[in-house]
């Protein structure tokens, strides 16, 4: 008997999907049997992810500080595939820089990218989750949104505030059947965090995890299809921590 994906019958959008930690999202979501429109500012790279997956996967421009960006890409969805059940906001910059050296610029566009970047999100996708009948919102924050680390100002305050707007979403939008969890990786192995530039001795600061190394990107997919799935009917305001134990304490 062939197995059903997790995912079977859903369709879903997702942010930031060309590469890195999005792209596996996007992949593992296909596989998982979802029809995914995902989005990207990275033009060439998103094009080639969906030439590679195949019909069940629609690449579309998305710059998600604009709002037309958010109604396209929501528009796609219903398009192409008639609904939409789940969006991943996904989407997100770093930049390391002490608050002497970094511009109001800097902490402006992080902030926009990460944090009005999903509160549009959530503002232009929920009512089409609510005329699919329900739905999921997972946000991908950080475990930045709980612990501050020197030159990650901005980008520890974006992923602070998206805990914030995660829980006041599910409230609002329970009554609606549509459910807002966040997930919060550590270090992942992403074109992201190898263009950070910290400075930090990454080989010493894995090492005195718990689980001593790198995470990679397939590890927090898993977190994202659960929350995404009916098996987490029961989630909403969650935070799951993928992590390798870094928030369990001083140490590493």
């Amino acid at each position: 008997m062939e197995s059903v994906g997790r995912l079977e019958g859903k369709v879903a959008l997702v942010t930031g999907g060309a590469r890195g930690m999005g792209a596996e999202h996007v992949r593992r979501f296909v596989a998982e049997g979802a029809r995914v429109v995902f989005g990207d500012v990275l033009d060439e790279e998103g094009k080639q992810l969906a030439a590679e997956l195949g019909a069940d996967c629609h690449y579309v421009h998305h710059d998600v500080t604009r709002e037309s960006d958010w109604a396209a890409a929501v528009a796609a969805a219903q398009t192409y595939y008639g609904r939409l059940d789940v969006l991943v906001n996904n989407a997100g910059i770093l930049r390391f820089r002490r608050i002497a050296d970094m511009s109001v610029e800097d902490f402006t566009a992080i902030m926009t990218v990460n944090v009005t970047g999903a509160w549009l999100g959530i503002k232009t996708a929920a009512p089409a989750l609510n005329a699919a009948g329900g739905g999921s919102i997972v946000n991908i924050s950080s475990v930045e949104g709980f612990i501050g680390a020197a030159g990650l100002s901005a980008y520890a305050a974006s992923k602070f505030a998206l805990r914030g707007l995660t829980k006041s979403a599910a409230r609002e939008l329970g009554a609606d059947g549509i459910r807002v969890n966040s997930v919060h990786p550590g270090g992942i192995a992403t074109p992201m965090t190898a263009s950070a530039g910290s400075g930090v001795d990454g080989n010493t600061f894995f090492a005195a995890l718990p689980i001593p190394r790198w995470g990679q990107p397939a590890e927090v997919t898993e977190a994202v299809v659960f929350l995404a799935s009916d098996a987490a009917s029961y989630c909403t305001g969650t935070e799951v921590v993928v992590d390798g134990g870094m928030l369990t304490g001083a140490g590493y």
